[in-house]
């Protein structure tokens, strides 16, 4: 449907390093720079094929009433590919895409969560107003290894009427992949789109 010299130094200088480090405000820090995704670097080539996942849902509702209704949905995803993934990880996430200004998405009216098996409970997904988040799993994924998730979600009145909304509920798998000698970030999902009913 429709993320991968040893050198010998006296006692004396192994001793100060600590204190050097110690000594730097934590101020001079500089944020690690984010990881380009693989489609960004390809910009400039148009060679890198995304074609290591295959992913599939069941039970995304082709419409959606606004309310108090949970819909539960499963998603998976399997590699298809002959490459371990590395550095694997992933989230979810229900909103709607935005086109034009003054659009806005739906997310902040919507509530996402997983099912938490070794718990046997549903565990919320929310960062800052928007229903995503991310969801424990494997940190590789082998040729022909699949996850699975099982997800619900809701879309809560107060909604504006005044627009339309390209809604989705969507598992992202994100894994850190190698492509002209730079590292950056494949990802895929399982989900569906739906429409919104008000009545």
């Amino acid at each position: 449907m429709k993320l991968r010299r040893t050198l010998s130094v006296s006692a004396v200088t192994a001793a100060l390093i600590p204190l050097a480090v110690a000594a730097a405000p934590a101020t001079q820090a500089a944020p690690a720079p984010k990881m380009p995704t693989c489609s960004d670097v390809d910009t400039a080539y148009g060679q890198y094929h995304n074609n290591f996942f295959a992913g599939r849902s069941f039970g995304v509702p082709d419409t959606v009433r606004l309310g108090d209704e949970w819909h539960v949905f499963t998603a998976t995803l399997t590699n298809v590919s002959k490459k371990e993934l590395k550095s694997f990880s992933l989230r979810a996430r229900v909103d709607s895409n935005v086109y034009n200004e003054g659009e806005h998405g739906l997310s902040p009216y919507a509530d996402l969560q997983y099912w938490d098996a070794a718990k046997r409970e549903w565990k919320t997904l929310r960062q800052g107003d928007a229903a995503t988040g991310g969801i424990p799993g494997p940190s590789t994924l082998k040729p022909r290894e699949s996850v699975h998730v099982q997800l619900r979600f809701r879309v809560r009145e107060g909604l504006s009427h005044d627009q339309s909304y390209d809604s989705y509920a969507y598992l992202y798998g994100t894994f850190v992949d190698r492509y002209r000698g730079i590292d950056c970030t494949t990802s895929d999902v399982a989900g569906s789109t739906f429409n919104l009913r008000w009545k």
